[in-house]
């Protein structure tokens, strides 16, 4: 049987010390504050919102919203950013995507600072990611897998790390944080030729592909870690990630569940992110 590598464990630890970081930055005058963009009313974004502001306020970071129509105008959301770059108050946004059709992501991306952009969006911190510089933050979903990996005391380095997804959100990220963490790093996708083989090299695999239940058992072998980014909603309505847990959880040496793993990390660490961008305020 594997050990289950449970996201709350992780949040309980990162949220102790948060609370005690907030506490610090408050005694300094400095009030971490969460700017939360969204435009439209799409269920997912308010239910994350929701997770987001629970968090916030168990650790005492403050909220403040900017909330737009669906047909908001892209020049409306520009002034929303500009607001939020130049409001000292405001530590970090996090942005929902993705935008409405008639919206250029790419020109709302390039308008906010890096140092305002917790959740890795923009063009610069992606920078700061590849080049492994103090620029913006890491996406989320990437670090919350760094965070369960070090919470267990799995060491990357001098290790073969397999990563299943090449997306600018999770694939090519993590690819790199790992290899600044000097693991050899393997990134391939759905197009990869004999993917099981591949994925079967790795003795971390970090699962990121988006299809549903699609790691089956000849992907893995005794003794591998698997992180298992995806979540997806069943027929039945209940959550599953990419890889399919009941084939893989009695081979493995460890893994990530869906739910309960990676996703419940990933708002702890967007939280934390905002308080790390006080910190650079506070001086």
């Amino acid at each position: 049987m594997a050990q289950i590598l449970k996201g709350k464990e992780v949040v309980d630890a990162l949220v102790e010390t948060m609370k005690k970081d907030v506490e610090a930055l408050k005694a300094r005058g400095v009030a971490p504050t969460l700017g939360i963009v969204r435009v439209g009313e799409r269920d997912d974004d308010i239910s994350y919102e929701k997770g987001a502001k629970k968090r916030c306020d168990s650790v005492g970071v403050g909220v403040k919203q900017y909330l737009l129509p669906a047909d908001a105008p892209q020049q409306q959301l520009l002034d929303v950013i500009h607001e939020v770059n130049n409001d000292k108050g405001v530590h970090g946004a996090l942005l929902f995507r993705p935008l409405p059709k008639h919206i250029d992501d790419n020109a709302i991306r390039a308008a906010l600072l890096p140092e305002k952009d917790i959740d890795g969006i923009t063009d610069g911190s992606l920078a700061g990611v590849f080049a492994n510089i103090k620029l913006g933050f890491p996406p989320c979903t990437a670090e919350a897998c760094m965070a369960i990996l070090a919470h267990f005391g799995i060491d990357p380095a001098g290790k073969r790390v397999t990563v299943v997804g090449r997306s600018l959100v999770i694939g090519r990220p993590i690819a790199m944080m790992l290899m600044h963490k000097n693991g050899t790093v393997t990134i391939c996708h759905t197009k990869t030729k004999d993917l099981p083989s591949v994925v079967r090299e790795g003795e971390i695999v970090i699962v990121a592909a988006g299809a549903p239940e699609n790691a089956t058992a000849e992907y893995f072998r005794e003794g591998q870690i698997v992180i298992d980014v995806g979540i997806h909603v069943k027929e039945d309505g209940s959550l599953c990630g990419d890889v399919k847990f009941a084939e893989a959880e009695p081979i493995v040496k460890a893994i990530t569940p869906v739910p309960g793993g990676v996703g419940t990390v990933t708002t702890c660490v967007t939280i934390q992110h905002v308080i790390e961008a006080a910190k650079k305020t506070a001086g």
